[in-house]
């Protein structure tokens, strides 16, 4: 095989967000680090197509309509048949109007045949007996056609994958032009919502005279599947069988799975085996912060079993739970992304049994970073139900807890079962017995440090990404025929998901306030606030509405004397919020209005009625079924001491005495809230990363267009430099003011020092600026710093490596600390033609982080 000019192009399609799906990311990434030309396309959550990046990798999410499926329902609901029997009564609605019109006009009509005499009397009797009749025939008609018309819960299937569920065909309308367009000579489909796509888009290509090969990834056994419906049973084990045997070569996730998949469909060459395994490279690395046990808030000696994963019936943590009542001081911890109806019921349940207080919900992390967070527990737990899909592989949850040093306990489902006492790896349960659960942890607990002894280096080299994508790569190669040019070495497996390059932006209009869709009759209905702070709700807001049409919002906002007036569509005066009559009407206001609410801040919804948090207000939340998550800006998150030791110049070093102790106290309960309750977090300034390493990153949103300057930088001889602190101790403005006055009294630059100045004015300081000093304190940058750059002025600031890493490195902000603030600023004083540069890469970081479209794109997971 020849090395090809052009790196060999693969498609990997998966029919979700990509954002959550490890083994997806995990199979770009090293297709990538191989020198392959990677795109992922997954489905977007929104109604339009999504671009972003992995490094090299290109990141397309496509929107999936119902169109075909819409078809198919009207086929199945005989419309000639209802234009008939309900013939200008389209609904209930209709009917009912129908119906008051109809006794309008026999009220009418009776009376006027009381008054008639003669013949007249006669007639209208005859036509109100005729009219009575119509209106009970058509009445009769309406309500059969709708008995006719209800669909059953659980219809039977028509032995036709496509109409069983038309949604696999929605799926391929809307994911195979995109393909087509991008000509792979690879295309890897990721479970059986995609091989209709890939062997229709193969087929396609080819005749066009492109040469593409298509492999299927069969993650699961979808006859062993239980799924919710009987159509959905039929259609997806139907659509597996018509098109796997197309396949160039097939995949899948384990050797028994293989054998399966080999004996159901006759293949000729049975699948390629690829477990599902952590990337062991980045293992104990450090590059994760955070802790099971810490999340917890446990003690090192204190007995902790985890449960890490999806949380499904058919996975049986009831029973683990049932179990710990026999395991006295045993603590488990629950991963989870999301609290479910599921997640609310084994709560209940353990609430009833006396054992909440050692049951803790802990927060995703990234899917590199697992392993490590994992490492602190004392076991991890499989305690799967005897289902046939739970019994034909070794899921991802195995080799992570291994990878972590965790024995295992572990439900007798045939392939974990059969590993585990193999390997001598942990013990085993009967799946629904708790009783049994209990001797098996207590077991694994004595045990710990022999069973761990276990798990050797041959396991552990087995269990790895490294060593299973091998035989993904290889396959690759040899059915395309074609090799790439060389690795890469510039491609870490850590890579994450950033914004795609020259975003549009959306203008607003000069000095504009922000817009966004009123809450009103749509599909989400979000409550946003109640900090808004710097504007930013509103901001979010526009934003969302913009990216998402089935989206409305209200910005509400607690204002204090001192507050400035951003836009909002509710204030409450803070002052209030002890006041009943006020708290009341914040719950009436939430309550049966909202789908979802994004608290900022940690700020509680219902002024001070249970409390002063957030935390008093989840469980009536969850009891209204409204999806929270959470939103963090700064001091309410960040814990002064930590800073402290993490930065030289940290702002707490010259705070005013008692505000850190205060601050600690705010950041430490919050930091509690965000870590129990299990739900979606999101940080406005990738700093807070350090102090929330499970949340994402939701970028600060401008107006960047209100902000865009095309006037010269560094073209005059003593340049304007300009810093604007709101507050001096926040920014470190005392510590660099020595060197910023030194240059201005000897001319070699212009020093501006915005104070108090109405927020209105400072924007033309900004454009007429040549450099721009922003903090020196906190390690990141914040909404004037955007603001500047935005306007084609280079940043100077103090930035930590946490935010260097967020942005891939591509923060055009020049790094400087109070001690070497004079050294930088000569050195852009001495490169004009370079500092220039920083001012024009700096618009396209604002454009690309910071117009909204990106934090609308980290947000949709979130509203789904």
């Amino acid at each position: 095989m020849e090395s090809p000019a052009r790196r060999p192009r693969l498609a990997v399609i998966v029919a979700n967000g990509v954002t959550g799906d490890s083994r997806v990311q995990k199979t770009a990434v090293a297709a990538a680090r191989d020198g392959w030309d990677v795109t992922l396309i997954g489905r977007s959550a929104t109604k339009r197509v999504e671009r972003s990046r992995m490094g090299p990798i290109d990141v397309i999410k496509v929107p999936v309509t119902n169109e075909f499926k819409r078809s198919v329902n009207g086929r199945r609901n005989s419309p000639l048949r209802g234009s008939l029997t309900q013939f200008g009564i389209r609904d209930q609605n209709e009917l009912n109007r129908y119906r008051a019109s109809h006794r309008a006009w026999v009220r009418q009509k009776s009376a006027e045949s009381a008054w008639a005499k003669g013949p007249r009397k006669a007639t209208l009797k005859t036509v109100l007996r005729a009219r009575r009749a119509v209106h009970q025939l058509r009445l009769r008609a309406f309500n059969w056609e709708e008995r006719r018309s209800e669909a059953p819960k659980d219809p039977a299937p028509v032995r036709d994958w496509r109409r069983d569920w038309p949604q696999l065909v929605d799926i391929d309308l809307a994911f195979g032009p995109v393909l087509e367009k991008l000509k792979p000579d690879v295309i890897h489909a990721n479970d059986a919502t995609t091989i209709v796509t890939a062997a229709r888009s193969a087929a396609r290509l080819r005749a066009a005279g492109h040469r593409c090969v298509w492999i299927y990834d069969a993650h699961e056994y979808v006859r062993g599947v239980e799924w919710p419906n009987r159509r959905q049973a039929y259609a997806f084990p139907a659509a597996e069988a018509e098109f796997i045997g197309r396949a160039d070569a097939v995949v899948t996730v384990s050797s028994q799975l293989a054998e399966l998949l080999t004996a159901d469909h006759k293949l000729s060459r049975p699948p390629v085996v690829v477990g599902n395994s952590p990337v062991r490279e980045v293992i104990g690395s450090g590059r994760s912060g955070l802790s099971v046990r810490e999340s917890c808030g446990l003690a090192p000696d204190v007995p902790l079993m985890v449960y890490s994963g999806w949380l499904g019936p058919e996975r049986g943590v009831d029973a683990v739970i049932d179990g710990l009542p026999e395991l006295a001081g045993v603590h488990l911890a629950i991963v989870s992304s999301r609290v479910t109806p599921l997640l609310e019921e084994l709560l209940e349940r353990a609430q009833t049994l006396g054992v909440r207080d050692r049951i803790h919900l802990v927060p995703y992390v990234l899917q590199h970073e697992v392993p490590d967070y994992l490492s602190s527990a004392d076991l991890g737990l499989t305690p799967f139900r005897r289902v046939p899909n739970c019994e034909v592989s070794l899921p991802t949850k195995v080799a992570e807890y291994l990878q972590a040093g965790l024995p295992l306990v572990t439900s007798d489902v045939r392939v974990i079962k059969a590993y585990v006492e193999e390997k001598g790896l942990g013990t085993v349960f009967t799946w629904d017995d708790p009783k049994t659960f209990v001797a098996a942890a207590r077991s694994a607990l004595s045990r710990r440090r022999e069973l761990a002894e276990h798990i050797t280096e041959d396991v552990l080299k087995d269990l790895s990404w490294e060593q299973q994508s091998a035989a993904l790569l290889e396959l690759y190669r040899s059915l395309s025929k074609k090799t790439p040019p060389g690795p890469r070495t510039d491609v870490p497996w850590t890579v994450k998901e950033t914004p795609g390059l020259n975003r549009p932006v959306k203008a607003s209009g000069e000095g504009a306030d922000p817009t966004w869709r009123k809450l009103g009759p749509t599909r989400i209905k979000l409550g946003l606030g109640p900090a808004n702070y710097a504007g930013q709700g509103a901001a979010f807001a526009q934003a969302l509405t913009q990216a998402y049409s089935d989206v409305s919002v209200e910005v509400v906002m607690n204002q204090l004397p001192q507050s400035f007036d951003y836009p909002a569509d509710v204030y409450v005066n803070a002052a209030g919020l002890v006041e009943l009559d006020v708290q009341l009407e914040q719950v009436k206001r939430v309550v049966g209005r909202y789908t979802h609410v994004l608290v900022d801040a940690f700020q509680p919804l219902f002024g001070r009625l249970n409390g002063d948090s957030i935390q008093g207000d989840l469980a009536a939340l969850r009891k209204a079924r409204i999806k929270v998550a959470l939103l963090a800006h700064g001091s309410e998150i960040r814990d002064p001491a930590r800073h402290l030791e993490r930065h030289e110049f940290s702002l707490f070093r010259d705070a005013p005495e008692g505000i850190a102790e205060k601050l600690r106290t705010k950041a430490r309960n919050n930091l509690k809230i965000a870590e129990r309750s299990g739900l979606p977090l999101f940080v406005t300034t990738p700093d807070l990363l350090e102090d929330l390493p499970t949340a994402q990153w939701a970028p600060l949103v401008v107006d960047v267009a209100a902000w865009a300057s095309d006037r010269p930088v560094m073209e005059r001889e003593r340049p304007v430099v300009l810093h604007a602190p709101s507050k001096r101790w926040t920014k470190g403005t005392d510590r660099i003011m020595p060197v910023l006055t030194e240059l201005h009294d000897k001319g070699v630059i212009d020093f501006r020092l915005a104070e108090g100045i109405p927020w209105s004015e400072m924007q033309e300081l900004v454009k007429s600026a040549d450099l721009v000093l922003d903090q020196f304190t906190t390690g990141s940058y914040g909404t004037f710093a955007v603001e500047a750059m935005a306007a084609g002025k280079p940043v100077v600031g103090y930035i930590s490596e946490t935010v260097r890493t967020a942005t891939q490195g591509g923060l055009p902000i020049v790094n400087a600390t109070p001690d070497t603030l004079r050294e930088v600023l000569g050195a852009l004083l001495e490169d004009r033609e370079g500092t220039a540069a920083i001012g024009r890469a700096s618009v396209e970081f604002a454009h690309t982080y910071h117009d909204g479209s990106w934090t609308a794109q980290v947000l949709g997971g979130f509203l789904k």
